[in-house]
């Protein structure tokens, strides 16, 4: 048997950690691993067009599926490209592998051609970041690398010069069983304790709910009936906690709607599940808050807290719901839901209003008639910007779809990257990506590699022209718009002639049947609808210090925007209100 070298077992490795596809772009000092990867079944190589594409990809794919990925960049320029969609994936909490090959050995720290330091470049967006300067520090390295990413829920980076990647492998190595899922933790007792006594010695208790709340839904909508709480979420808790929920009561944050500002406001006791909520402005500073997660630095960093819990939210409810005093007044979660519903109601005809007459066509009615028609499993990716307010209000979540997004870090252009690695994934799962026109020309060379591999990944291009997010906050620091406008060519005729499905529209009559069509094509499509760029959005609660910094604006222009079906949720959940 032929002896391994670094590189092979590198690939080797990386297997037995689950890994299905790395995501790159090949280069002189990748080739060891990229070679070893052509000729290992096990494992694919995707090229994109772009790194960052790869390090985007890579974090979608662990997101949806809770394993890792792994993307890879050559040295230098190559691996720098990775940073942003790097700096993603850990703020999302992806367990993400990023190999960072460098420049040979010996020519470290000599300003050699393309020479970069890796292993510190990336240790602000990682929780591991290493060099492996001599065989024999594989395969411990790695496999200590893959344990933090998994184990810590973000990113490790191993950066491996090109000429240790072709050297054998020690022969006599210690290879171990490696980490590949998390366990749950669950409280400490005493904190249990006091949870128990702060709930029943509350009134007027409220749930806010983050990414954390993900497997627990059962347990939210338990607890929250036994404690008679409306249960209000961040962004990034919208797909875990939205549906099937009679106790709903919106979401707060500069993209919020409906109750949810009200409900975290006038209650006597806040409950914070698995959210890590970075806008102090909308939480209350006169009420008593509780923290719940599994990630004991998140814990205090954005309110003063009254109580601490570190454990997963399934398991510290699990802990909770037998023990808390079961409550019987709704009043408090009966007033919210009416806030709730009249809040929505009064919102609901901002994208159904003639909107067969209106053009540039609604942005809002885009989204509305996309959540109509998109499959109840479908995953949506949704670029940075003024595509998170319209997937924040528009799509339903049903605990099947998936909506992920740039919703920590904030960095354009993740859509379409995003929509890569999900699709890769699974193939006959429906993937959309709701993509801004700006987002989407600066890393328009990917949609060759939907072509590429004939991904069907469906691209609905908001297309209004304009950094609309960015025009927002001029607005509010009073300046005049500058710097915001696109000149945009027919991206559907861009699709075509790249050998992928593309079709412009521009009127609201042509919409639902483009999307259709769209998505019964059975490669990769692009719709470019013509938006208005005038259609923006404000939050339901506004102060000066919410203003500050963000895109909020008090011109005639501005829309409420409407729901989407989230309205009929609230009717449903308002007539289980008992009437005095």
């Amino acid at each position: 048997m032929a002896k391994q070298n670094v590189a092979e077992q590198f690939v080797d490795i990386l297997v037995r950690a689950g890994v299905q596809r790395l995501y790159g772009v090949v280069g002189d000092s990748l080739n060891p691993v990229v070679d070893a990867i052509r000729r290992n079944s096990a494992i694919d190589w995707v090229q994109v067009r772009h790194e960052e594409t790869a390090a985007f990809a890579a974090g979608a794919e662990a997101q949806i599926t809770g394993k890792l990925a792994a993307c890879a960049g050559s040295c230098g320029p190559g691996n720098l490209h990775l940073i942003n969609g790097l700096y993603d994936a850990h703020r999302s909490m992806a367990p993400v592998l990023a190999l960072a090959s460098q420049i040979p050995s010996s020519e470290i720290g000599l300003g050699y051609f393309q020479e970069t330091h890796p292993d510190q470049l990336f240790r602000e967006c990682s929780h591991y970041s290493e060099l492996i300067s001599n065989p024999k520090q594989m395969p411990r390295l790695l496999q200590t690398a893959i344990q933090h990413a998994i184990g810590r829920s973000g990113v490790s980076v191993v950066s491996l010069p090109g000429d240790i990647a072709s050297q054998a492998a020690p022969e006599k190595t210690m290879e171990h069983a490696l980490v590949t899922s998390r366990p749950t933790v669950r409280p400490g007792d005493s904190e249990i304790d006091k949870l128990i006594r702060m709930v029943d010695e509350a009134d007027r208790v409220t749930l806010f709910c983050g990414s954390g709340t993900a497997g627990a839904h059962a347990e939210v909508m338990e607890f929250a009936e036994r404690v008679k709480s409306p249960v209000g979420h961040a962004l990034r808790g919208k797909e875990w906690i939205q549906y099937d929920n009679p106790y709903d009561v919106g979401m707060s944050g500069l993209l919020g709607y409906g109750a949810a500002y009200e409900a975290t406001n006038e209650c006597d006791l806040l409950i914070l599940l698995g959210t890590d909520f970075p806008y102090q402005a909308f939480l209350p500073d006169d009420v008593k808050i509780v923290q719940v997660d599994v990630r004991p630095e998140h814990l205090g960093r954005r309110s003063k807290l009254d109580l601490a819990v570190w454990g997963d939210v399934r398991e510290t409810l699990r802990c909770l719901i037998p023990r808390v005093r079961v409550k019987t007044d709704r009043r408090f979660l009966d007033k919210m839901l009416k806030k709730h519903a009249d809040a929505l109601e009064g919102v609901i005809k901002a994208y159904t209003r003639k909107v067969e007459k209106h053009v540039p066509i609604h942005p809002e009615y885009v989204a509305s008639v996309l959540d109509d028609l998109a499959a109840e499993d479908a995953v949506f990716t949704v670029d940075t910007g003024m595509c998170n307010v319209w997937a924040a209000r528009y799509l339903s979540p049903n605990g099947r779809r998936r909506i992920i997004g740039s919703f920590s870090h904030g960095s354009m252009a993740n859509a379409l990257p995003q929509a890569i690695g999900a699709q890769f994934i699974d193939r006959d799962r429906q993937v959309i990506s709701m993509s801004g026109d700006g987002g989407f020309s600066m890393l328009m060379g990917d949609f060759l590699t939907l072509v590429q591999y004939d991904l069907p990944v469906k691209v609905v291009l908001f297309n209004n022209s304009s950094l609309g997010m960015v025009e927002l906050e001029m607005l509010v620091a009073g300046l005049p718009s500058y710097g915001t406008t696109n000149v945009n060519p027919d991206f559907s005729a861009i699709a075509r002639a790249a050998g992928a499905y593309g079709v412009r529209v521009e009127k609201p009559k042509q919409l639902a049947g483009a999307l259709k069509d769209a998505l019964k094509h059975k490669g990769p499509a692009l719709v470019d609808v013509v938006t208005d760029p005038n259609a923006l959005s404000i939050p339901p609660k506004i102060s000066a210090e919410m203003v500050t910094g963000f895109a909020l604006s008090a011109s005639k222009m501005v829309l409420d925007g409407g729901v989407g079906r989230m309205v009929q949720m609230a009717r449903s959940n308002l007539r289980n209100v008992p009437r005095p």
